[in-house]
C-alpha cells in the first residue's frame, strides 16, 4: 500500500505548478494592463496636439484673412493720399473717398493720417482731424528714422480717447522723390482677437494667447488685461516658437508659470505668433480617471487570477473542475464578443440563431437569449432577407462571403451602411456546413466621410471650371498634371494634349521686352517650396501666337506629411487693365480731343525749358491764342463740328510751329505756345506770322467750309518775367490787347501800364460757317 507522502506527493506537485501560474497570470495581466494604460496616455496626447494643431491652423488663417483685408485698406488709404483727384475733392467728399471702404474687421479704431512731424492731418472718423501728435509712438520713430519698411505692427497702446488696448498697424508714406512724408496708421481693438478666440473652450487654466514676433503678449483669453504688453524675451519658450513656422511643446508658462501643453503657429507673413494652450492637468485628467478605473479592473481580474488558482487547488481532485473551467471560458469569449463594435452572431444550418452579442441583439431590439432560436428571415424582414438571401446560400455552400450592404435598422428604423463577413462553420474541409458566423460591421460614418471627400472634390472640379483666371497644376517635375479650360483657352492646349508635357512648353512666360522667364514660377516654387508672386506685366504665350499680359503667381503642393507632391500657378489676364492703364497716363497729361498735351504736361516742359534757357542765354516765348468766330461755329453748325474744327486747327497749328515747340490746349478754344531756344526777339515775330497764316484756309467741316480768326499774346522770357506763371499772365494780357485792337493779330507785351507791340497782323476775312 502506497505511503500517505506518496499519495499527496503528485498533488502537492501539481499544487505548485498551479499557484506559480497564477503567480505568472497575475504579472502579464498587470503588465498588459500597465501597457494599456500608456498607450491611452501616448493616445491623449496625440489627440491633443491635433486639435490644438487644427485649432492654431484655422485661428491662425482667419487672423490672416482678416490682417491682409486691413492691410489692403491702409494701401488703398497710402494710394488715395496720392490721388491729386481725391485729395482736390472737398473735404467731407474727400472724407468718404478715402476712407469709405470695406475693411472686412470688427472692433476697428478707425485710421489716422499722420505728417512727417506726427501730428494728425486725417481722421476717419471725423471730417475735422484731432489735434494731437503722435510722433512718440513706436510706429512713427521706426519709419521716421528709416528703420523698417513695409507694415508694421507696433507694441499694444492704450488708447487716450477710450480707454481701450489697441494693436496699431501702420504704413510709411513717401513723397515722389522718396522723401518720408509720414505715417497711416490704423488699429485693431484687442476684443476682436478676444471674439475670436472665444469660440474656443480649453479647460480651465488653458487659453490662446497672441505674441508679437518679439515676446510681446497682444492678447490673452481668458482675457487678463494685466498680461497686455508683457514680454517673454529671452524665454525659452520664445526661443522654440522663434525657430520653427509651428510646433508643439510642454513647458511652463514664462508668465503664470503654469504647466500647459502649447502649440504654437506664426500668422501668415506677419510678425504675430498664436499660441494655443491646454494645461497639463486638464490633458491628463481623463487619463488619469480612465488610468484608475483600469487600474481596478486590472486589480480585480489579477485578485479574479490568484482567486481561480484557488479554487484550481481547492477543486483539483474534483470533477466540477472541468466544468467551471469551460463555463468561465465561454463566460470570456462572450466578454470579448459583446464588447466588440461589430454584431457577431451564428446561424445553424437551418438559418436559427443559436448565439447574439450584445450589439447584434441590440439591433433587433432583443435580448442574447431572446434571439435564440428566431428564424433570419423572421428577424430581418421579408425585404431585407431577399437582399442578403444569395449570399446566405453561397455561405451555407462553404463559399465564405464579404460584402455592402445598406439596411435598415429593425430597432430604430434608420438606414445603415454594414459592411458583412459570412464565414461557414465546416470542422471537416469535405464535410457538410454546420451553419454559418456573421459579423455585421457599421460603417456608415465611413460613407459618410467618403460622401463628404467626394462632394468636397466635386465642389473643387467645379470651382477650377468656373473661375477666370487659369489654373495649371503639375507634378514634382513640373509636368503637367491639370489645366483648366480658362488655361486651355489662354495657351492653347488641350487638356488631354497638354497632360504630361512640360510646364515651361504648355504655358511659356516672358517678360515684356521678349525675354524668357527663367526660372518659371512654378519651377522656383518646386525648388525653393515656397509660394512666388503675384507677378504683373509678365507675357504668356499662346500656343498660335496670341499674346496675354498676365498676373503670375505659383505655390507648392505638398502632402500631409509635408513632402512635395508638385505645384499649382494661376494666371489671371490683366491686358485690358494694362492697356485701361497706360491710356488712363496718357489721359493724364493730354486733351482728350486733340491729343495736345494738357495744362500739366505744359508746365512740367516750360519748367524743364527755363532751366535750360538760364543756363544757355536763349530766348523763351510763351504764346496765349484765342480763336475769333469760334462761338459762331458752335451756334450755327453744332458742337460736333465745332470740336472737328478744334481738332483741324490743332493740327495746324502743330505743324506750323518746331517739333521742339509745345501746343498746349487751355480748354474751350484757347491754345497755348512753349517756344524754347530763340535766338532772340526777332525771331518770335516770324512764328508770330506763321501762327496767323493758320487761319488763313478756310476749315472743311463735312463738306460746309468755316472761317475763323485769331487774337495772339506773347511774353518773352528773360525780359518779360522769369516763371512760367509770370509769363503765362503776361502773355494774356497781350492777347486781351490784340482782341481789342481788332484781331487777327499778334501782340507782344512791353510791361505794366503799356500798350503791347503788334508783331503780326492779317487782314482776315469775317468769320463765319457756310
Amino acid at each position: 500500500m502506497p505511503s500517505s507522502h506518496c499519495i499527496f506527493a503528485v498533488p502537492s506537485n501539481r499544487l505548485y505548478r498551479l499557484v506559480a501560474l497564477s503567480l505568472l497570470l497575475t504579472l502579464g495581466i498587470g503588465a498588459l494592463f500597465a501597457r494599456v494604460v500608456w498607450q491611452m496616455q501616448d493616445e491623449r496626447w496625440a489627440a491633443t496636439r491635433r486639435v490644438n494643431a487644427s485649432l492654431a491652423q484655422v485661428l491662425a488663417h482667419s487672423l490672416g484673412r482678416g490682417l491682409d483685408a486691413y492691410d489692403l485698406s491702409l494701401k488703398g488709404l497710402i494710394q488715395g493720399l496720392d490721388d491729386q483727384a481725391i485729395m482736390g475733392l472737398p473735404a467731407a467728399q474727400r472724407q468718404r473717398a478715402l476712407f469709405d471702404q470695406s475693411m472686412g474687421l470688427t472692433d476697428t479704431a478707425g485710421m489716422l493720417v499722420l505728417d512727417s512731424h506726427g501730428d494728425v492731418v486725417l481722421d476717419s472718423t471725423s471730417v475735422e482731424p484731432r489735434r494731437a501728435n503722435l510722433a512718440d509712438r513706436d510706429y512713427f520713430q521706426v519709419f521716421a528714422q528709416g528703420r523698417h519698411q513695409g507694415l508694421y505692427f507696433g507694441a499694444p497702446v492704450l488708447s487716450r480717447l477710450t480707454g481701450r488696448y489697441l494693436l496699431p498697424m501702420a504704413r510709411a508714406r513717401h513723397h515722389a522723390d522718396g522723401r518720408f512724408a509720414g505715417v497711416v496708421v490704423g488699429g485693431l481693438r484687442l476684443e476682436y482677437f478676444n471674439n475670436l478666440f472665444s469660440v474656443v473652450d480649453l479647460g480651465p487654466q488653458s487659453g490662446i494667447t497672441l505674441f508679437l514676433a518679439d515676446g510681446t503678449v497682444v492678447s490673452r483669453y481668458p482675457s487678463q488685461d494685466a498680461e497686455i504688453g508683457k514680454s517673454i524675451a529671452g524665454s525659452e519658450d520664445l526661443r522654440r516658437i522663434q525657430a520653427e513656422r509651428s510646433g508643439s511643446f510642454i513647458s511652463a508658462d514664462a508668465i503664470d508659470k503654469v504647466e500647459r501643453f502649447d502649440t504654437f503657429r506664426h500668422v501668415g507673413a506677419y510678425p504675430l505668433i498664436l499660441s494655443v494652450a491646454q494645461s497639463k492637468d486638464s490633458v491628463t485628467q481623463a487619463w488619469q480617471r480612465s488610468a484608475w478605473v483600469l487600474g481596478g479592473f486590472a486589480a480585480l481580474l489579477m485578485l479574479a487570477a490568484l482567486a481561480l488558482a484557488a479554487l484550481f487547488v481547492r477543486e483539483l481532485q474534483r470533477r466540477q473542475h472541468v466544468a467551471q473551467q469551460l463555463q468561465q471560458a465561454e463566460h470570456d469569449v462572450r466578454t470579448i464578443l459583446d464588447n466588440l463594435p461589430s454584431l457577431v452572431s451564428y446561424w445553424d444550418a437551418s438559418l436559427h440563431n443559436r448565439f447574439a452579442n450584445k450589439a447584434a441583439s441590440a439591433a433587433f431590439g432583443l435580448t442574447p437569449k431572446g434571439m435564440q432560436g428566431k428564424e433570419a428571415s423572421e428577424l430581418l424582414g421579408a425585404l431585407d432577407y431577399a437582399l442578403v438571401e444569395p449570399y446566405v446560400q453561397h455561405a451555407l455552400g462553404g463559399e465564405p462571403q464579404v460584402f455592402e450592404r445598406t439596411m435598415r435598422s429593425p430597432a430604430t428604423g434608420q438606414v445603415r451602411h454594414n459592411h458583412i463577413v459570412y464565414a461557414p462553420d465546416r470542422p471537416d474541409s469535405q464535410g457538410p456546413v454546420l451553419g454559418i458566423f456573421a459579423q455585421v460591421t457599421d460603417i456608415t460614418d465611413r460613407k459618410r466621410m467618403e460622401d463628404a471627400l467626394f462632394d468636397e472634390k466635386e465642389r473643387m472640379r467645379l470651382t477650377l471650371q468656373s473661375i477666370g483666371d487659369a489654373v495649371v497644376c503639375t507634378d514634382a517635375q513640373g509636368r503637367v498634371t491639370y489645366i483648366n479650360p480658362v488655361a486651355q483657352r489662354m495657351t492653347g492646349w488641350q487638356a488631354f494634349d497638354a497632360a504630361d508635357q512640360n510646364v515651361d512648353n504648355v504655358a511659356p512666360l516672358h517678360r515684356t521686352n521678349g525675354e524668357c522667364v527663367n526660372p518659371s514660377p512654378v519651377r522656383q516654387a518646386l525648388q525653393t517650396g515656397k509660394p512666388c508672386g503675384p507677378t504683373r506685366g509678365v507675357v504668356l504665350h499662346r500656343r498660335d501666337g496670341h499674346r496675354y499680359v498676365v498676373e503670375e503667381t505659383a505655390s507648392p503642393i505638398t502632402d500631409r506629411h509635408g513632402q512635395l507632391t508638385g505645384a499649382v500657378m494661376v494666371l489671371h489676364d490683366v491686358t485690358e487693365t494694362m492697356a485701361l492703364a497706360e491710356r488712363m497716363a496718357h489721359l493724364a497729361q493730354y486733351d482728350a480731343l486733340t491729343d495736345l498735351p494738357n495744362r500739366v504736361l505744359l508746365q512740367d516742359r516750360a519748367r524743364q525749358a527755363l532751366a535750360l534757357a538760364r543756363r544757355d542765354g536763349k530766348t523763351l516765348a510763351v504764346m496765349y491764342i484765342d480763336l475769333d468766330g469760334f462761338k459762331q461755329v458752335n451756334d450755327t453748325l453744332g458742337h460736333d463740328l465745332g470740336d472737328q474744327l478744334l481738332v483741324q486747327f490743332a493740327r495746324r497749328l502743330q505743324a506750323a510751329v518746331r517739333q521742339s515747340d509745345t501746343v498746349c490746349r487751355q480748354g474751350g478754344d484757347e491754345f497755348v505756345v512753349l517756344l524754347p531756344g530763340l535766338e532772340g526777339p526777332q525771331q518770335s515775330a516770324v512764328v508770330a506770322r506763321k501762327v496767323l497764316a493758320v487761319c488763313q484756309a478756310p476749315f472743311d467741316l463735312q463738306g460746309r467750309e468755316a472761317r475763323v480768326g485769331l487774337s495772339a499774346g506773347m511774353a518773352l522770357f528773360p525780359q518779360h518775367g522769369s516763371s512760367f506763371e509770370e509769363l503765362a499772365r503776361h502773355a494774356d494780357t497781350a492777347m486781351y490787347a490784340a482782341k481789342r485792337s481788332g484781331r487777327m493779330q499778334v501782340r507782344c507785351y512791353t510791361g505794366a501800364g503799356q500798350e503791347p507791340t503788334l508783331l503780326a497782323r492779317e487782314h482776315a476775312a469775317e468769320p463765319d460757317a457756310a
